[in-house]
């Protein structure tokens, strides 16, 4: 059988044999000479292919599942692990996103309840002192395998009833009348504590992505704060951008005379509010 890699053992080495088998195949997965939910060629074929015995092999396919680069799948053999691609302009549920690409999603809850709001979530939500909201905190999986922990919070009367939330989020919502219509998402890297590395089942300080959501209904009322942390080997964004066309010269601009509008003065105030246009190099 064919190999996307080649494994020349170092004898010399102070780095055991199944570790340098690892190595190779999480060095094949990440260029992506293995795709997600590939069958990964079993011990018996890596040992015989590669001149190794199975227990050297299984140790290496050990490493990588502890690594979550492969998922085991009980009857069917190692597969490589899930990756999850979101596009930046669709508002979508994690269940969704998994369903369309073939994957299982599930959720192991850490807690479903209602509690009183924080000031952090009053002021984002716009809630009174002393509100109640429903707070969703959960692992999220696919395929068994651990992608992110989050944490949902809604207004109680988004969401009086936190433990009726099985599955999909947005589901639950949608049934209700009382789905998201738009949201506004930040997106940063963060290097994981030793708390939530624990729930990842990642190194402590392994970078992840962190995904601040705020959902807002028809009406403009914000709804729903969302706080992911997702293993960025698994979880990756895609934004789709176009460069408008280049003007002809000496072409009008669409809906105003050809000299065009006059030029805002960057350090002059709109309507009066405090609110400065930003000169572009400082956007």
């Amino acid at each position: 059988m064919d190999l996307p890699f080649e494994l020349r053992a170092d004898e010399r080495s102070t780095v055991p044999l199944y570790v340098q088998l690892s190595q190779k195949i999480a060095q094949a997965i990440r260029a992506g000479r293995y795709q997600p939910d590939e069958a990964l060629p079993s011990e018996r074929m890596l040992s015989e292919s590669l001149a190794l015995s199975r227990v050297t092999a299984r140790k290496a396919i050990d490493q990588l599942v502890s690594q979550g680069l492969v998922v085991r799948k009980r009857g069917s053999g190692n597969y490589i692990a899930p990756k999850l691609e979101q596009p930046l302009s669709r508002l979508t549920s994690f269940s969704e996103e998994l369903q369309q690409r073939g994957f299982h999603p599930s959720s192991r809850w850490l807690k479903r309840a209602l509690t009183a709001v924080s000031p952090e979530e009053q002021l984002t939500l716009g809630l009174s002192t002393g509100a109640r909201v429903a707070r969703l905190e959960r692992l999220r999986l696919a395929d068994e395998v651990v992608m992110a922990y989050e944490v949902s919070v809604l207004p109680e009367q988004i969401l009086p009833d936190p433990m009726s939330v099985d599955g999909s989020l947005y589901a639950h919502l949608e049934d209700s009348g009382r789905a998201p219509v738009r949201a506004l998402q930040h997106i940063r890297a963060l290097n994981a504590d030793a708390t939530l590395a624990q729930r990842l089942n990642v190194p402590t300080h392994q970078a992840v992505l962190h995904i601040s959501r705020v959902g807002y209904l028809e009406t403009g009322q914000a709804m729903e704060l969302t706080q992911s942390y997702c293993r960025s080997e698994y979880y990756g964004f895609v934004a789709e951008m176009k460069r408008p066309p280049r003007p002809l010269p000496g072409a009008a601009p669409r809906g105003g005379s050809r000299s065009g509008p006059a030029k805002p003065d960057p350090r002059t105030p709109l309507g009066g509010g405090g609110h400065f246009v930003a000169p572009m190099e400082e956007l």
